[in-house]
């Protein structure tokens, strides 16, 4: 009789792995953002030194843990791999061309190990800056063009664009005038608030019906402050805070953080704590994604 009723050998075989779900492993890079399931910190890879990777919080605080051990990353329990390039402070890829204030280029092992700039591009190696076009990118004042600089700034320097303050809206009509646009000047222009019936909204449309509006495109974002596209959760929050008109924005969002707000320079200090923690485009809302991205093509596109 051949039939054996107990089956094979129960102890042949891979026997302790079964019914043990499997971790995934992942090669380290800077930036990686992981959680600890233990202590639930989670930050951004800086460093990898004496077996210990350390991560970087939105506060600035740092904490390390054993290299060997498990972290989540984006919900994920995986294992860390040995990274494709040195990960530390002083051993970030530089951006190719680039300069203070850009987001480090990083290298991804899904990419064969390329170079991809803060916006999600691939880096061109080895180039330097273009001469500036004659055409311009102008945003609404400093933080905005910190952070057009920090996640498109490497793009944009390959392309030759220059991005300019206009110190407020309701300085465009004067600048254009002076700027005079032409199919060889093209001004691309990024507004906050730009929303039906805003104040943002109505200089945007007298520029576009005006005498530069063939060679102007005026583009914007629904948020009261370009502090709003950054996502919430890379500063500890669900959603940004509601503001009474009664307050102004800023001091009422650095109010809601519990972070000083009394002087101008709390203020800059608040929006520098921000956008330290702008590391990719992944950080940032799609919506003001695909106006800058607008913007660039408009700025660049050959002539016919």
């Amino acid at each position: 009789m051949d039939d054996d009723r107990y089956g094979s050998d129960v102890l042949s075989g891979d026997w302790r792995s079964r019914g043990v779900q499997k971790v995934r492993q992942v090669p380290l890079e800077r930036d990686m953002v992981l959680e600890d399931p233990t202590t639930g910190w989670a930050g951004a890879v800086v460093r990898l030194e004496a077996g210990n990777v350390e991560l970087e919080d939105w506060k600035g605080r740092t904490r390390s843990f054993p290299f060997s051990g498990q972290f989540l990353l984006e919900g994920e329990l995986v294992t860390l791999g040995r990274p494709p390039a040195p990960v530390g402070r002083s051993a970030a890829a530089a951006p190719p061309v680039g300069r203070r204030g850009s987001a480090p280029a990083v290298r991804h092992a899904s990419d064969g190990g390329r170079l991809r700039t803060a916006s999600g591009s691939f880096a061109v190696e080895s180039q330097r800056a273009r001469v500036a076009l004659p055409s311009r990118i102008m945003v609404e004042g400093k933080h905005d063009a910190e952070l057009v600089e920090k996640v498109w700034g490497a793009d944009l320097r390959v392309e030759g664009v220059v991005v300019e303050e206009l110190s407020g809206v309701d300085n465009l009509a004067d600048v254009l005038d002076d700027f005079r646009p032409s199919r060889d000047r093209r001004v691309g222009v990024l507004v906050d608030h730009l929303v039906p019936g805003s104040k943002e909204s109505r200089f945007a449309d007298a520029v576009m019906r005006g005498k530069w509006g063939a060679n102007v495109l005026v583009v914007g974002h629904p948020f009261v402050d370009v502090w709003q596209s950054v996502k919430p959760a890379r500063v500890g929050l669900q959603a940004w805070p509601t503001i009474p008109r009664s307050i102004e924005w800023k001091k009422g969002i650095c109010q809601a953080l519990g972070w000083p707000a009394a002087e101008q320079a709390d203020i800059a200090r608040a929006w520098q704590r921000i956008l330290g923690q702008v590391r990719t485009f992944a950080d940032l809302e799609p919506q003001l994604l695909g106006r800058v991205e607008e913007l660039i093509d408009f700025v660049t596109e050959p002539k016919d």
